[in-house]
């Protein structure tokens, strides 16, 4: 005994509701006691327990926005305790990614977490195994939540709804829909009409910023609108190669339509010299123009 480590020992107690908190003895009281009757067992490994109380009365497993747990974390964080000790792991977190979080915070300070009344000790090679089982469980439970939002994202974009992302110049989004704006509308059936027109990509740049022409102003709730720049080959390009002027709508780089649901695998010009990829070009804004999807028709948006 006299050559073990001293461990300074701190108690959590959780209750979910208030019930009961106002009686002499309750549900905090019969946690902490057990806790500390398990620290008293430990002493001749040098277990001693912190005068401290780490509470949450009245406080959800479901989030660590807790007073009590805040304080604890915080006094690992600052090396005046080595070992947690709880009554059940579900009185610490009924959440497998939070339990992470507390372990990794843990972890970076050398501490350990220990339950009473489960065999969960992370100062044991046990205690070490059955933690890697839970973050598994912690690991397929943010993959599986992570799919469930991608879907949801793909089956989102197939309705027609707008995900985010720079609003393609044209547009609005109003209630998660691209809505026309009119005047912005005329600006790209020029753009589009022009380039037919032009000799090259650079006289038509060069006319849009002699005539004041510019990109959308992308606006942007917090730090300063993007946008509202002359147009550069890039973003003229980019312009007249939109499927969101064609009536399709983008996910991970593939274009579907929302009533067929069809991919697009339409590449053009990708090993076409300038030329081709010119006539490519071409023939595609000759194309969105005369199906009246450019920006203001196209029955998707």
């Amino acid at each position: 005994m006299a050559n073990a480590k001293r461990m300074r020992c701190a108690v959590y107690a959780r209750k979910s509701n208030e019930d009961g908190l106002e009686q002499e003895f309750n549900s905090l009281h019969a946690q902490r006691e057990a806790c500390q009757a398990y620290i008293l067992s430990q002493r001749h490994e040098g277990w001693a327990l912190v005068g401290t109380h780490y509470d949450d009365g009245g406080y959800s497993g479901g989030n660590m926005e807790r007073p009590g747990l805040k304080a604890l974390l915080a006094d690992v964080e600052a090396g005046v305790i080595d070992v947690i000790v709880d009554y059940k792991v579900d009185r610490l977190t009924r959440s497998l990614a939070d339990f992470a979080k507390i372990i990794e915070r843990l972890d970076a300070k050398n501490a350990s977490f220990v339950l009473v009344t489960q065999a969960f000790n992370t100062t044991t090679s046990m205690g070490r195994l059955t933690l890697n089982v839970l973050l598994s469980f912690a690991q397929f439970e943010r993959e599986v939540t992570g799919k469930r939002i991608r879907d949801k994202i793909v089956a989102s974009k197939k309705k027609g709804l707008w995900m985010g992302g720079p609003v393609p110049l044209g547009y609005e989004v109003v209630d998660r829909k691209l809505i026309p704006v009119p005047e912005e509308a005329e600006r790209v059936r020029t753009i589009m009409r022009r380039y037919i027109a032009s000799r090259s990509a650079n006289e038509l740049i060069t006319e849009l910023e002699t005539e004041g022409i510019r990109t959308k102003v992308q606006k942007r709730t917090s730090g300063p609108h993007r946008g509202g720049i002359p147009f550069r080959q890039g973003s003229l390009f980019h312009l007249l190669k939109n499927p969101i002027y064609h009536g399709k709508i983008v996910h991970k780089g593939r274009s579907m339509t929302a009533s067929t649901k069809r991919s697009s695998t339409r590449n053009s010009g990708t090993r076409c010299r300038s030329d081709c990829r010119r006539r490519h070009r071409l023939a595609g804004v000759r194309g969105m123009i005369r199906s009246h999807h450019c920006c203001g028709a196209c029955s998707l948006l």
